[in-house]
C-alpha cells in the first residue's frame, strides 16, 4: 500500500490507547524483517533510518530510503519512513525528497538554549515542507558509539517545566524524553521513572517518544505506553537477534559461505522480534482503562 505518515500512525495509535512501534533499519534484511514482523502482528509500523546508518551507507541516504519505500509500498500494513537522530542540517534537508514524512532532529547534546534555537529553526524548516518533527530533551545517551550514560544520574532526566517551555517555543510535534532508558543496551534491565512520565504527559500536549526501548523489559514498556508514550523506538534488539541467529548458524555450519543462508536466518529472527515487540505494545491498548 502507499506510504503513510508517522503523524497519522501516532494519531491512530493514540485512539487505540497504544503506541506505534518504530524500528531502526540498516540493511535491506532489516527492512524486510520489520515489514514481515509488522504483517505477522497485523499492525502498522515505522521504518527509521538514523544518521549513523546513513554514515554506514557511505553517507548516501537515497539507496536505503528507496529500498525501504519500495518494500513499504508492497506491504500489507501501513508503513511510514522516519529519519532518526539527525544532527546534520544537510541531511535534514534531504528528508522530503527521499520519501520521509517525519524527522527526529537531535540537538539534545547542546546546552538548553542552543538546543532550543537549533530545534526551532529545524522545526520551522520542516513544517514549511510538510514534515512532522520530533526533538529530544534530556540525556538519553548511548549514541555515536559511546557507552550508555547513567540514565539515573542527576540532571539526566527531562524536566517537565522545561519541556513545556521547549515544546511551546520550538513547535515540535513530538518529544523524546529521558526517563531512565538508554540507547545501545543489550540487556533488558532499564528501570523507567513512571512518575516523571506521568508528569510529562500531563504537562505536554504532544506525543512522547521512548528511545532506547531495546533495554526496557516488557512490563515496563506496557506501563510506559499506558502513561503517555506514543512512539517506541527499537534498534539494538533487532541487531542482537540478527547477530545471535547468524552466529548460531555459522557455529553449527562453519563451512557456510553463501550469505543468503545465514542472512535468511537472521532476517527471520529479526521479524520474530518485531512481531513480539508490537504485540507487547498492543497489550496496553487491550487492557481496560
Amino acid at each position: 500500500m502507499p506510504l503513510t505518515t508517522t503523524g497519522e500512525l501516532i494519531t491512530r495509535a493514540a485512539r487505540l490507547r497504544t503506541a506505534v512501534a518504530a524500528f531502526n533499519i540498516i540493511t535491506l534484511e532489516h527492512v524486510e524483517a520489520v515489514i514481515a514482523g509488522a504483517e505477522a502482528a497485523g499492525a502498522p509500523v515505522v521504518l527509521q533510518v538514523s544518521e549513523n546508518a546513513v554514515k554506514f551507507r557511505r553517507g548516501d541516504l537515497q539507496p536505503l530510503a528507496r529500498a525501504a519505500a519500495a518494500a513499504a509500498e508492497k506491504a500489507a500494513v501501513p508503513v511510514a519512513l522516519h529519519l532518526d537522530h539527525v544532527q546534520s542540517d544537510a541531511l535534514l534537508r534531504q528528508a522530503p525528497d527521499a520519501g520521509f514524512s517525519s524527522v527526529m532532529y537531535d540537538a539534545a547534546r547542546l546546552p538548553y538554549g542552543e538546543n532550543l534555537t537549533a530545534t526551532q529553526a529545524a522545526a520551522d524548516w520542516a513544517h514549511a515542507r510538510g514534515l512532522w518533527i520530533e526533538a529530544e530533551l534530556g540525556q538519553i545517551g548511548g549514541k555515536g558509539g559511546r557507552p550508555p550514560l547513567d540514565a539515573h544520574a542527576p540532571g539526566a532526566r527531562t524536566d517537565p517545566t522545561q519541556a513545556r517551555d521547549f515544546v511551546a517555543r520550538t513547535g515540535v510535534d513530538a518529544l523524546a524524553v529521558a526517563i531512565g532508558s538508554a540507547h545501545a543496551m543489550t540487556t533488558r534491565t532499564a528501570s523507567l521513572d513512571h512518575a516523571l512520565l506521568k508528569r510529562l504527559s500531563a504537562e505536554l500536549a504532544v506525543p512522547l517518544v521512548l528511545h532506547g526501548s531495546s533495554g526496557v523489559p516488557d512490563d515496563e514498556l506496557v506501563r510506559a505506553v499506558e502513561s503517555g508514550i506514543g512512539k517506541v523506538n527499537v534498534g539494538t534488539a533487532l541487531n542482537t537477534a540478527l547477530t545471535r541467529a547468524v552466529r548460531d548458524h555459522l557455529g553449527r555450519q562453519p563451512e557456510t559461505v553463501d550469505p543468503r543462508t545465514y542472512l535468511a536466518v537472521g532476517r527471520t529472527a529479526m521479524a520474530d522480534e518485531v512481531a513480539r515487540i508490537i504485540r507487547v505494545l498492543g497489550r496496553a491498548g487491550a487492557r481496560p482503562s
